[in-house]
């Protein structure tokens, strides 16, 4: 155990020091295993985080990301939070003003993430595979770049399916309607 640990960790440190040698412009951390974002990393990067665009840290273990993950990375363009643990999103998310993309599918979130409507920038949200009951319609009708909402697989009821169809300007995904058993 302590074997693979030392392993993912390394592989993070390559990762890392791959990205600041190359002053590269993202940051794929899918897979490693994060339980949180390591600290370590903030150091090993302060001198290209501006640079920034793309991160992806999906298919980790992820519970949360915190502000400082927000503000660190404060020039990013897409976020791949997908396949985590997470079901909330800190308020500063709200600070990203150039995020286009972010994918939170296969996570646990029970609310839409309302910070992310804050977002005038943000073009594309996956939520797919999550567990979201109710979405923010008139807030997401204001969301002047949004292109693509993807909220299937999402146990969404049918009220919201008739809220959300005529105010949003955009391509929303929803997994189709289960049929009502007959008695």
């Amino acid at each position: 155990m302590q074997k693979r640990m030392g392993e993912a960790v390394a592989r993070v440190a390559r990762k890392v020091n791959d990205t600041v040698e190359n002053k590269a412009d993202s940051l794929d951390l899918a897979n490693c295993k994060l339980m949180t974002f390591p600290v370590g990393i903030y150091k090993a990067m302060r001198s290209i985080t501006e640079g920034i665009h793309h991160i992806s840290l999906a298919n980790n273990e992820l519970k949360s990301i915190t502000g400082r993950f927000v503000t660190t990375f404060n020039q990013l363009r897409e976020l791949n939070l997908a396949g985590n643990y997470l079901h909330r999103l800190p308020e500063e998310v709200t600070s990203l003003l150039h995020l286009r993309a972010i994918n939170l599918s296969r996570n646990r979130f029970r609310c839409f993430p309302e910070p992310l409507t804050a977002v005038t920038t943000l073009e594309t949200i996956d939520l797919e595979e999550n567990e979201i009951t109710e979405v923010p319609s008139e807030k997401l009708a204001t969301m002047a770049s949004l292109q693509s909402l993807n909220l299937r697989a999402n146990p969404v009821g049918p009220e919201v399916r008739l809220l959300v169809r005529p105010l949003v300007p955009f391509d929303l995904l929803l997994s189709p309607e289960e049929p009502v058993p007959r008695a």
